[in-house]
């Protein structure tokens, strides 16, 4: 499928994804917002791909938040639909049954930091810069921020974001555990597509499994949590790729999983 402002590159089980606006910082508009919910639904469908790293186009920005002149005329109505819209496409990446890795590179602000917010692993680089600065323009996040960021960092700390609408760099948004960890623009992508192949090196369905089960658990209680991870283990160990990681565990070898 061809797409205006997303670039899809895939290759050796990966995808990589990149909003590609560089001359308005790759800010979101609806366009941009809806082709990102169609490459995910096409990437879930391409069995070839375990992976997916989504990133911005230049060394400048990740996404530089929403095209404001989008927001100016929307009434009450339309503002809600707005938001619904990229909601769901946020809660498409967050309950992904693939991991998706966010390469931020440069600002990551509004939408931008409620993209990053939903992916489940955040590597940014050192010129990274992220927030959530709605409040200054007499909005709030939309997207998803003011549910996804105090279960990353806690309320205290998503509260003094969200309402006095700062930036931050990236070594505080390490240290409140907003991203995972910082690294050298130029060593960026290298990076997040290590930690992925790291990651599909793995058995795929206790990947896909285990992301489910994680996702759950952060939406219940304890006891439901752990009774979802039981069945996940259950569900995993009646496979044929259990059967070889155990299998290759004990001949000290390199498993050959085939996702089944």
């Amino acid at each position: 499928m061809e797409y205006k402002n997303i670039l899809l590159e895939k290759g050796d089980g990966l995808a990589i994804v990149t909003v590609n606006r560089p001359k308005v910082l790759n800010a979101f508009n609806i366009e941009t917002v809806k082709e990102l919910g169609q490459v995910f639904d096409e990437i879930e469908a391409d069995e070839t791909v375990s992976a997916v790293i989504i990133t911005g186009a230049g060394e400048k920005s990740f996404v530089a938040g929403a095209d404001i002149n989008e927001l100016v005329p929307l009434n009450t109505l339309e503002a809600k639909e707005f938001a619904e819209r990229g909601q769901s496409v946020m809660s498409k990446i967050e309950n992904f049954p693939k991991p998706v890795i966010a390469a931020i590179n440069g600002f990551a602000l509004g939408g931008g930091c409620e993209l990053a917010l939903a992916c489940h692993i955040r590597i940014a680089s050192k010129n990274a810069k992220l927030g959530l600065p709605e409040v200054t323009l007499g909005i709030i996040p939309g997207y998803g921020g003011t549910q996804r960021l105090p279960k990353i960092v806690g309320k205290g700390i998503a509260l003094e974001l969200i309402l006095t609408g700062k930036m931050i760099n990236s070594d505080e948004a390490y240290r409140i555990g907003l991203v995972n960890r910082v690294v050298e623009q130029s060593e960026l992508l290298e990076e997040a597509k290590k930690l992925a192949r790291d990651i599909m090196k793995n058995g795929p369905v206790a990947v896909r499994c285990a992301l489910e089960s994680v996702n759950l658990g952060c939406e219940t209680t304890i006891e439901r949590g752990l009774k979802h991870e039981a069945q996940f283990f259950g569900l995993v160990c009646s496979t044929e790729d259990k059967v070889e990681g155990t299998k290759a565990f004990l001949e000290k070898r390199k498993p050959e999983f085939k996702n089944k």
